[in-house]
């Protein structure tokens, strides 16, 4: 007979995989699919709803899968969408964006329950990746007054995702999965 200790810990281990990678699936098609490229600028410019579905990653699960979620889903889409050159960046901006919104969220015993708490933490990660695109473009570019035209587009992207995201995690905590599991 097995030991339930032990075969628990690789079947939770297995969850956490799928979890993770159903969760930076839908980072991915959210931005692949719900998005809108800026006539604005000569570089490129995108926003998407991938930012709304980090956020509610990071809310949901917490900082690992968040920046987990976000790094993949979003750097997924620089590779595959023609935006190779970004992909580094990406990786580096939405992992610390998720990191941040669920180790905020997930904190002083908060597990994403906490309205308050997930706002300031969307809030809070807005201006790291904000300056990580910043400086990769400015190094991209060789040029530091070209990436702040990326701003404004940078923090539409992230308003839409805090209005969506608040809502939307609202809704899924009273779900009986996550009474039930959080």
């Amino acid at each position: 007979m097995q030991n339930t200790q032990t075969y628990s810990k690789p079947r939770q281990k297995t969850f956490d995989l799928v979890i993770t990678a159903m969760l930076a699936t839908l980072v991915f098609v959210s931005t692949v699919y719900l998005n809108i490229k800026l006539p604005i600028l000569s570089k490129g410019g995108l926003v998407h709803l991938g930012t709304a579905m980090l956020f509610i990653a990071s809310i949901l699960f917490g900082p690992k899968k968040g920046a987990l979620a976000g790094a993949i889903g979003m750097g997924l889409f620089d590779i595959v969408g023609g935006w190779m050159i970004w992909a580094p960046i990406t990786i580096v901006a939405r992992a610390l964006q998720g990191f941040i919104v669920g180790k905020i969220a997930w904190s002083k015993g908060h597990k994403g329950d906490n309205i308050a708490l997930n706002l300031v933490a969307m809030i809070v990660s807005i201006p790291v990746m904000i300056a990580v695109y910043y400086i990769g473009e400015g190094i991209l570019y060789n040029n530091w007054v070209a990436p702040l035209a990326s701003i404004p587009g940078d923090l539409t992207q992230n308003v839409l995702g805090i209005i969506i995201a608040i809502p939307v995690c609202i809704i899924l905590k009273k779900t009986p999965y996550f009474k039930k599991n959080f």
